[in-house]
């Protein structure tokens, strides 16, 4: 392993993570000077009221998000794809983000007229119910795909996983189709996804559960070494199979799960992120690519935050096709190196 390299990768993403966030603030359909933004952060009396409330309780908590989420799913990604060995899992083609709909959906469609969601009294998008609801799906799927996992092959249950997402989807979309029109449009607002919609008092409670699923992932690195090699080597190390594979399952479930709830489903940074991981640092061990996939997924989320919002241009572009045009490329690259992927993952 290359030391010097992995340092200066590290230093790469640092820096370019620190201008994309700056950037991320800066840039809007009103660009704010770098000083300026400064100022507001910092409560400087010289700083316009305007830009001052546009930085504070627009911008910053929608980059703030991007990165948090960006890293959340990068992490969980990672954690999916060393678990089945499999280069291209990670929580929206498994159905994770699939099962997190359908527990948003039943707590908003479902659930919503009895009274226990209004749509009128209830910041629905980023509230407590709808992370709980979507963290809970996440968890089902997951639970179902790991269930499934002890009897098919690693292709065969990425295709599984697409045939649950299907199959959900269409138990959400008959919910859609006997639900209210107020509801519908909660929920589809909340589908499109988007970094937006959480705000500053908000951050309060989607913060510190991303840092505790992060820090879960950091805590699991050796046992993710040791399922890179396979089930046997890890119990010839001595790691409890069943309850590492539900720790791992269970962090990524709950880093997918609450950014689901707070930003609706996001696809391709769980799997656009590790890969261009691997890329960079040329390396499988889990000490260096659970931070790094951190902090790559951070950039990628920030970027396509930035990219979403189209700067100098009307209007925004949608989230996930966004996500997308960053991934499919990754995507088809692991593809094409899949002998060196089957090396990496133990094949």
């Amino acid at each position: 392993m290359d030391r010097s390299r992995i340092v200066f990768s590290f230093i790469c993403l640092i820096v370019l993570g620190t201008v994309a966030f700056l950037a991320g603030i800066c840039l809007g359909s009103v660009n704010i000077p770098p000083f300026e933004v400064i100022k507001s952060l910092f409560g400087s009396d010289d700083a316009g009221t305007l830009q001052s409330a546009i930085v504070l309780e627009f911008r910053l908590p929608r980059t703030v998000t991007s990165a948090f989420a960006g890293a959340s799913l990068a992490a969980a990604g990672l954690m999916m794809q060393t678990v089945f060995r499999n280069p291209l899992a990670d929580p929206f083609v498994l159905g994770v983000n699939s099962g997190a709909s359908l527990g948003v959906a039943i707590a908003l469609l479902v659930l919503g007229p009895g009274g226990i969601v209004l749509a009128s009294q209830t910041p629905l998008t980023g509230s407590l119910l709808v992370v709980v609801a979507a963290t809970i799906g996440a968890g089902a799927s997951l639970g179902l795909i790991l269930i499934l996992s002890r009897r098919v092959d690693v292709t065969s249950l990425l295709i599984l996983g697409l045939m649950i997402s299907y199959g959900v989807s269409s138990i959400v979309s008959i919910l859609i189709y006997y639900s209210m029109a107020d509801r519908l449009q909660v929920f589809f607002n909340w589908s499109f996804g988007n970094f937006g919609a959480v705000t500053l008092g908000q951050l309060g409670l989607f913060i510190p559960i991303v840092i505790l699923g992060l820090i879960g992932a950091i805590l699991l690195v050796k046992r993710l070494d040791a399922f890179l090699l396979g089930e046997r080597y890890a119990k010839s190390l001595g790691v409890g199979v069943e309850g590492s594979r539900l720790a791992i399952l269970g962090c990524a479930s709950l880093l997918a799960g609450v950014v689901t709830g707070f930003c609706g489903p996001i696809g391709f940074i769980g799997i656009a992120a590790p890969h261009l991981c691997r890329y960079l640092f040329k390396t499988s061990e889990h000490h260096v690519l659970v931070p790094a996939s951190i902090l790559m997924g951070a950039l990628v989320g920030l970027t396509s935050d930035i990219l979403a919002r189209a700067p100098g241009l009307e209007g925004t572009l949608p989230l996930n096709s966004v996500t997308a045009l960053i991934g499919v490329p990754v995507i088809i690259a692991a593809l094409l190196k899949q002998k060196s992927y089957q090396r990496l993952f133990g094949g």
